[in-house]
């Protein structure tokens, strides 16, 4: 049975206002010279639950910023959810940091920011890395839309059923993984489902996934049933360039097997961070040095 990965090196966080946009939760680890690296979360998670694992390899040799999402744990609290927002909030968190130019990693939803941020922000991202996720999301079978919608009616209803963990007590990680892991995870209302999918739903980049031209990762989770592999190898076939890594895992191996899916990402993110600008920054010396040698030039 899988177990969530041990929260070991949980880096402290603080709620950060993006003008006119609201403020939303947010960690900054890693040396602050460092390439940044943007880590966007899954839905229904938090930026410190989807990411946790990775933070303590990852924040070795780059400056790693994760963020919750609207409406997801302390995140932006809006009248309506759209990735769109999702991604135009990434570039103004990036604003208020001070980073003018990142590689944006994201997890299955994280994966649609990602590419929207690309997207509506072309200048700002020097690289993707997309973890099980695609190009689209939802069925536009009008059935199941029609239940994601049923299902949001009846969690709203059951709202008041949902635990409601204190805020002090969410970056408590002195206990039990899964005890902190359950605050996070309730730190999001769930009544919010049928919003997300409908987010979720109308994200589709398969018009403009060909135009994508950063270095591009993509990790596929091959036991997925959520996004099924042939899902996310469409973003290898239809990204220029884009390199394949591969996961031993399902649609929560960020999390639940962690284990397998941190040397695949690890590498995924020195992938697409090794261009001239990386090269050149003295903390490539902290590269091992089969990745140096295969470093591109420009």
């Amino acid at each position: 049975m899988l177990r969530p990965y041990p929260a070991r090196n949980v880096p402290a966080g603080s709620m950060v206002d993006l003008p006119g946009r609201g403020p939303t939760y947010v960690t900054d680890s890693g040396p602050k010279d460092a390439p940044a690296v943007f880590l966007l979360h899954s839905v229904l998670t938090t930026g410190l639950l989807c990411w946790y694992p990775v933070l303590p390899e990852l924040n070795r040799r780059y400056r790693v910023i994760t963020m919750d999402q609207r409406w997801h744990g302390r995140g932006i609290r809006s009248e309506s959810f759209s990735l769109d927002d999702c991604a135009d909030d990434v570039v103004a968190l990036a604003d208020v940091l001070g980073v003018e130019r990142f590689v944006a990693a994201g997890f299955s939803m994280g994966g649609g920011i990602a590419q929207l941020v690309w997207r509506r922000h072309p200048a700002r991202v020097g690289g993707l890395v997309l973890c099980s996720t695609g190009p689209f999301f939802s069925s536009n079978d009008p059935e199941l839309r029609a239940q994601s919608h049923r299902t949001g009616r009846v969690l709203t209803k059951l709202n008041w059923l949902q635990p409601r963990p204190r805020v002090s007590r969410l970056d408590d990680t002195s206990g039990h993984t899964s005890v902190w892991a359950m605050r996070q995870f309730f730190s999001t209302p769930l009544w919010h489902m049928g919003h997300f999918d409908e987010g979720l739903g109308v994200f589709d980049s398969r018009p403009w996934l060909h135009e994508i031209d950063v270095p591009t990762s993509v990790v596929v989770s091959i036991r997925d049933r959520v996004v099924e592999p042939e899902r996310q190898q469409l973003l290898v076939d239809g990204i220029a360039g884009a390199r394949r890594f591969e996961v031993d895992g399902g649609h929560a191996c960020c999390v639940l097997g962690a284990e397998f899916f941190i040397p695949p990402f690890i590498e995924a993110v020195d992938a697409v961070s090794a261009t001239t600008w990386i090269r050149s920054s003295p903390l490539v010396g902290s590269l091992p040095a089969d990745r140096v040698a295969s470093l591109p030039t420009e």
